[in-house]
């Protein structure tokens, strides 16, 4: 992959706007030259019917009031997004030694293909973008996988948090953002059995459930540590970590393991209670 010259000191984008429109051509260039030649198995059968055996279940709100934000045409917009995502995604399985990858199905979110402007946080702040709230998906299917066996091979969290917390059910940063096609989610599939991804849409939620064809010995339970804020220089940081608990059945009982997953920083766009 290209990297920037040592002696350059920052990035490329930040000495001119074209720059950084250059640098996006040659990651989604990279990315297609990676997908053909990194000899990876990707994901590409469909089965309609639901696989017998669920193992995690989880849906998310779609419109949500934000106290700064006055634009809900942008969420609208982002569950008509969600739709084109969910006829490419819906149904996909994920075979033993297959990698699922987000944007290989997806394909790029474009007004021609009908994709609207939604929200979508980029450039350190929160403004509208083609394809905007599909992160919605990706951050759903992330959650999923945490709660199976699926390794995860990659997945980026975003680099600020632009609201703080209304009716958040999960923990800090247990999503995963996406952007064509350089920003990727994939998973990795190293059992003997098959996975299937559903998801939908009702009146009010995302919905997705991850089954399998065959019955699951395993239990999942992801949970949050040593979360915290933090102010430096003026500007305000949130961090955590995320680990896993791993209960693996035998003779009757469940051996019981823990797990880290990962450590998540970012920049916090609110003023956080504790500094009020």
């Amino acid at each position: 992959m290209l990297k920037r010259p040592k002696f350059i000191k920052k990035s490329l984008a930040t000495y001119h706007p074209w720059l950084y429109h250059f640098m996006i051509f040659i990651k989604r260039i990279e990315r297609h030259i990676e997908w053909k030649l990194d000899g990876r198995i990707y994901s590409k059968f469909y089965e309609k019917e639901p696989y017998p055996f669920r193992v995690k279940k989880h849906q998310s709100v779609l419109i949500r009031k934000y106290s700064n934000s006055s634009d809900m045409q942008l969420q609208y917009n982002k569950v008509e997004n969600l739709k084109l995502v969910i006829e490419a995604l819906d149904g996909i399985v994920i075979n033993p030694n297959e990698t699922f990858s987000f944007y290989q199905l997806v394909g790029k979110p474009t007004q021609k293909r009908g994709f609207k402007r939604g929200m979508e946080l980029s450039g350190g702040e929160a403004r509208a973008g083609v394809g905007g709230g599909i992160c919605q998906s990706s951050n759903l299917i992330y959650w999923l996988a945490l709660h199976s066996p699926l390794t995860v091979v990659e997945r980026h969290h975003h680099s600020f948090d632009p609201f703080p917390d209304t009716g958040r059910v999960l923990p800090f940063a247990s999503g995963a953002t996406v952007m064509y096609n350089y920003r990727d989610l994939r998973l990795h599939n190293p059992t003997k059995q098959s996975f299937q991804l559903k998801l939908w849409l009702d009146e009010k939620c995302l919905n997705g459930d991850l089954r399998s064809n065959k019955e699951m010995k395993i239990k999942y339970h992801v949970y949050e540590k040593n979360h915290h804020f933090e102010k430096r220089n003026g500007n305000y940081f949130r961090t955590n970590e995320l680990w896993r608990e791993v209960k693996r059945k035998g003779r009757g009982e469940y051996n019981e393991e823990h797990e880290f997953l990962v450590l998540n920083y970012a920049e916090v766009k609110y003023v956080p209670e504790e500094f009020k």
